[in-house]
């Protein structure tokens, strides 16, 4: 499973985790994680740590994430 696929998964299980609703096919390089998704600080720090554990590597390090295609640009 590439990177893009595996970050839309852990977003997905995290979206039904906390009850979220918000349709997965929908997911894209410019979905915000704040005003798409709907993620508050907590919510963005639970899924920064489930990224970062899966990746290895510290998403957050050079600057605020805003976007899922940023996520996707800090892990190629």
């Amino acid at each position: 499973m590439d990177n893009k696929k595996k970050v839309i998964e852990i977003i997905k299980n995290f979206l039904v985790e906390r009850d979220i609703e918000f349709s997965v096919d929908e997911i894209n390089d410019s979905t915000s994680l704040t005003d798409d998704l709907g993620l508050d600080s907590f919510d963005l720090a639970v899924l920064t740590v489930q990224i970062e554990s899966e990746f290895g590597v510290d998403i957050f390090e050079k600057a605020l994430i805003s976007t899922v295609g940023e996520i996707f640009k800090l892990l190629k």
